[in-house]
Formats: structure tokens, sequence, C-alpha cells
């Protein structure tokens, strides 16, 4: 039973290792299998790492950083591989990426000068968005094509990017694991956010 307590943090530690891969299978080897396999082994770890750390009682703040951060590294490498290997589809969509980067960067730095550290919310439009990345990814990667996906990923991220600000600005401290901006309201009103 003590080993499985270590699971969801491997599960995340997983998806930050595999980011390093998706970087090296585009410079060295692009192969649309195993940037599918990598994905969809992402996608999983991303899935029940919350899953099983709820379950076990240890799904602690210091632990849903980390399943931050660990999206945050592979998706990075996701995005580097997409724009190594599919730059046209991605220029087609420039100016929404562009937002949603001034965006990614904007939340950021307003956490870390408000909260004096980055947020983890764990937004419902944040798993939407999750799941669109995914898809998104997957299509450019593992199927060499662009389309709707590509599209939803980007569109979603924006709106989880602008929710995730108006949250951070209607908290007045430091709050994780806030589903939505109601949820960050409820939490202002009664004193706990």
């Amino acid at each position: 039973m003590r080993a499985l307590r270590h699971l969801p943090l491997a599960l995340t530690a997983l998806r930050a290792l595999l980011a390093p891969v998706m970087v090296l299978l585009a410079v060295a080897g692009p192969s649309r299998a195993a940037f599918g396999v990598c994905l969809v082994v992402a996608f999983l770890s991303d899935v029940f790492d919350g899953i099983l750390a709820r379950r076990l009682g240890i799904a602690t703040p210091k632990l849903r950083r980390l399943d931050s951060i660990a999206d945050s590294l592979f998706y990075v490498a996701a995005l580097f591989a997409a724009w190594h290997l599919q730059r046209e589809a991605l220029l087609e969509h420039r100016a929404a990426l562009i937002l949603l980067v001034v965006l990614e960067i904007s939340r950021y730095a307003f956490d870390l000068r408000k909260f004096g550290r980055e947020a983890s919310y764990h937004m419902w439009s944040s798993k939407l968005w999750g799941l669109a990345l995914f898809a998104g990814f997957f299509s450019l990667l593992a199927l060499g094509r662009s389309g709707w996906p590509v599209t939803a990923a980007v569109w979603l991220g924006i709106v989880a990017d602008l929710e995730g600000l108006a949250i951070s600005v209607v908290l007045t401290r430091w709050a994780n694991d806030v589903p939505s901006i109601v949820h960050a309201c409820r939490l202002r009103d009664s004193g706990r956010g």
C-alpha cells in the first residue's frame, strides 16, 4: 500500500520525463506512432495521477502544483515538436497563438506578483483545454494534419486563461483547486479566498 502512495507522483514525473522525448523525436527521428504513444501516455498519466491522489488522500497543494508544472513542460515540448514539424499549421493560427502566449505569461506574472507563486486552480475549463490540447497535438503530430482539433485547442486555451486570470483577480489570497470563476466568487465571499 505504501508503494501505491507514490504512484500519483510517478505518473506526474512520467509526464515531465516525456517532454524531452517529444523534443528528441522532433529533432532526431520523427515518428507519428511514437508521438501518438507519448501523447496517449501523457494524457492518461494526467487523468489518473489526480484520480489516484484523491482516492489515496494525498492530493496536496504541492502535488497539484507539480502536476501543473509537468503539464506545462510536456505541452511546451509538444509545441516545440509541432513548430519543428508542422510550422505552417501553427502559423495559420498565429494571431490567436500570440494572444494565448500573452495570456499565459500575463497570468503567470500576475499570480506571481499577487500570490508569490503560480496558480494551480485545476479549473473545469482547463480540464477541457487539456482534452483539446491532446486532440490538437495528436492530430498534428500523430496524424499529420491540422483542422478543427487545433483550432479548438487554441481557442479553449484562451478561454481557460481568461477564466484563470479572472479567478486570480477575484481571489484575495492563494487557493488551489478552484473549479470555476463561480467557485472563486463563493470562496472570496465566504472569506476563504
